[in-house]
């Protein structure tokens, strides 16, 4: 109400989905993906040592006078001990606190701003492309393009050390597998039909289960598309031993691919939710603006 009363544009609040945590959207403002974000302090000013393009404004209060704290039953004092002892050696500042902070934070890769000009008027240019093939296969197009933008940049140039080629780093050999069957894969089109089309056949084989949920199909698809099918299975079957659901990725099957296989599948899958997030923000808002603009052109003039 302030915002109007002082004849400002309201802030237009967007909820993230559920698999994004405050680091992840954190993350994103530091890329210039999202202009701002509400957080708790004390994340904030972690992350602030890290993301260095990060801003945190204390003086803009959301809420204040909360706390957080661990809570344990009262008949379990042996795991308060352990918390206590946890937190008094591994806190930031300790020597373990400094050592594991700087090996899970620092010198990370994070993620780039894919709707900047040069990136965004690439996904145009391949707009098209992932458009024919998102609808062959049921992919939303932005989702390909999120895809290949974490794979390559979109960049049909691009080879990896492992052979991988084009803008959905492909293998050849793998294009030309009975499942997918698209050779060459030297070309734009083929390149992106072979990545959509292998794409289906994972989601398709090996996750059609009714029991899990449409994102999470998407998640484990993508884990399977960077880690192997072979592999996510495995980690699916150890997630449900261990107590976790093995038909949701986030929260779930990821801590077991964390512990096993380390970070590279968890920060892909990550990644590219984050960028679907952002090209869906980006062309949701160019609706919402062309459809003003519309409006501004037919409406009658006195």
């Amino acid at each position: 109400t302030r915002l109007t009363t002082s004849g400002a544009s309201p802030i237009e609040v967007i909820e993230a989905p559920n698999s994004l945590t405050t680091e992840d959207i954190l993350e994103m403002v530091n890329s210039g993906i999202v202009k701002l974000s509400v957080a708790d302090q004390h994340i904030a000013n972690a992350w602030a040592g890290v993301l260095t393009d990060l801003q945190v404004h204390e003086n803009l209060v959301v809420h204040s006078g909360g706390s957080i704290a661990w809570a344990v039953r009262k008949e379990n004092p042996e795991l308060r001990a352990s918390l206590d002892t946890f937190i008094g050696t591994t806190k930031k500042g300790t020597l373990l606190g400094n050592i594991l902070f700087n090996r899970y934070f620092k010198g990370s890769k994070w993620i780039a701003n894919p709707i900047i000009k040069d990136h965004q008027e690439r996904l145009e240019q391949l707009r098209e492309v992932f458009q024919k093939y998102g609808k062959m296969y049921g992919f939303d197009w932005l989702a390909l393009g999120a895809v290949g933008f974490q794979e390559s940049r979109l960049d049909q140039s691009r080879r990896s050390k492992a052979g991988a080629v084009g803008i959905m780093q492909m293998k050849p050999s793998t294009a030309a597998d009975n499942n997918v069957r698209i050779t060459p894969i030297d070309t734009v089109d083929k390149n992106v039909h072979a990545g959509a089309k292998y794409l289906a056949f994972l989601r398709d084989r090996y996750f059609s289960d009714p029991e899990i949920p449409d994102q999470a199909r998407f998640d484990f698809t993508l884990a399977a598309y960077n880690a192997g099918p072979s592999r996510i299975a495995g980690l699916r079957r150890e997630a449900e031993q261990k107590g976790y659901d093995p038909n949701i990725w986030f929260s779930n099957v990821e801590i077991i691919a964390a512990a096993r296989v380390g970070s590279e599948t968890v920060r892909y899958v990550a990644n590219i939710n984050k960028y679907y997030m952002a090209y869906s923000m980006f062309y949701r808002n160019n609706l919402q603006r062309n459809l003003q603009l519309q409006s501004l052109e037919t409406a009658p003039r006195n």
